[in-house]
């Protein structure tokens, strides 16, 4: 897999002296004025792949705010091969590269830093009026997104309310580690052993959550929050990937009496159903670990129902409706 060396793509996966990456934030301007990247309207672009469940955060974000109008959005092919993340118009689902023109996602970042070093990632959040990437940390984009646009939102939807800041962050560290990496961790083990010690630790934590989840709504409580937007895209991707492909096949997320209910629930939210493409989640799984699917080949199935009726409200908390947007 290649990478930016000196801003130059090279073929060398080892990470050797990479950058830190792009970590600007993103501020509100009521808050803060003078910020050198305030959050307004028609400024900030977002660069996706929506088969990447990192990226997945963030679009999940934007469309459960209902910031589809506020952050302008592009979107990759789901294959990534040798040249990296590449815009392909004709592509069903994938968009070209409206505002800088570029063919690859890679164009993109030396534009910003013509000395990158490093992976080129989904997603990236761009600043169109300086020019350059603000950040390309998905945990921050995810989390500036529900903050700094509050005002701009057009759905009530309060994703990381300060009270419960603290309480949020460390549930998505666990669920971070051992659910969102525990599928890698499991998929690329390197022997036997730690295949299986991989395997074993993701399901303890996915019946952990299980467990959890019989009495409470969302990972906190009665409201849907960021914890919640961390935890989705790993289990809408679950079945259809990690099962099979990466060999997570203690059991299937239907097999769980609560977090599959739940995963039902959240993809019945306002604006998730427009973030869930599984055409495009296949195929790149399956066709860009050529080490893991050598022939390329996509499967038929599953065919979960991710919109079957579930009995989750019983549980409580407020819903906004069922009406969705679409932006693509």
């Amino acid at each position: 897999m290649g990478r930016l060396v000196d801003g130059e793509w090279v073929d060398a996966p080892e990470r050797g002296h990479d950058n830190q990456g792009f970590t600007d934030w993103l501020k509100d301007p009521n808050d803060q004025p003078t910020a050198r990247y305030p959050a307004e309207s028609d400024r900030y672009h977002l660069y996706i792949s929506r088969a990447c469940p990192w990226a997945h955060r963030a679009a999940l974000v934007r469309q459960v705010t209902g910031l589809e109008d506020v952050i302008s959005l592009d979107i990759v092919d789901p294959v990534r091969r040798d040249d990296g993340w590449e815009f392909t118009p004709s592509k069903q689902r994938c968009t070209p590269d409206s505002v800088n023109g570029r063919d690859y996602l890679r164009g993109v970042y030396t534009a910003a830093d013509s000395t990158y070093t490093g992976r080129v990632t989904v997603p990236v959040l761009y600043d169109t009026e300086t020019e350059t990437i603000v950040n390309n940390e998905s945990a921050d984009i995810a989390r500036m997104l529900a903050q700094a646009f509050e005002s701009a939102a057009t759905r009530d939807v309060d994703l990381y309310p300060e009270s419960r800041q603290a309480e949020i962050d460390a549930i998505i560290e666990d669920i971070h580690s051992d659910i969102n990496l525990g599928v890698y961790r499991t998929g690329f083990a390197d022997s036997q052993a730690e295949y299986e010690r991989a395997a074993t630790e993701l399901f303890d934590a996915l019946e952990q959550w299980d467990s959890v989840l019989e009495n409470r709504r969302f990972l906190i409580g009665d409201e849907l929050t960021l914890a919640d937007v961390f935890l989705f895209p790993t289990l809408y991707r679950f079945d259809a990937v990690y099962h099979t492909h990466f060999k997570c096949n203690i059991r299937r997320l239907v097999d769980f009496e609560n977090l599959w209910p739940y995963a039902r629930d959240i993809y019945d939210f306002p604006g998730v159903q427009e973030t869930c493409v599984m055409d495009h989640v296949k195929e790149h799984y399956y066709r860009s670990h050529e080490d893991i699917n050598p022939t390329g080949f996509v499967p038929v199935g599953p065919d979960n129902d991710c919109a079957a009726p579930h009995d989750r409200a019983r549980l409580g908390g407020t819903r906004s409706g069922s009406g969705v947007s679409s932006d693509d």
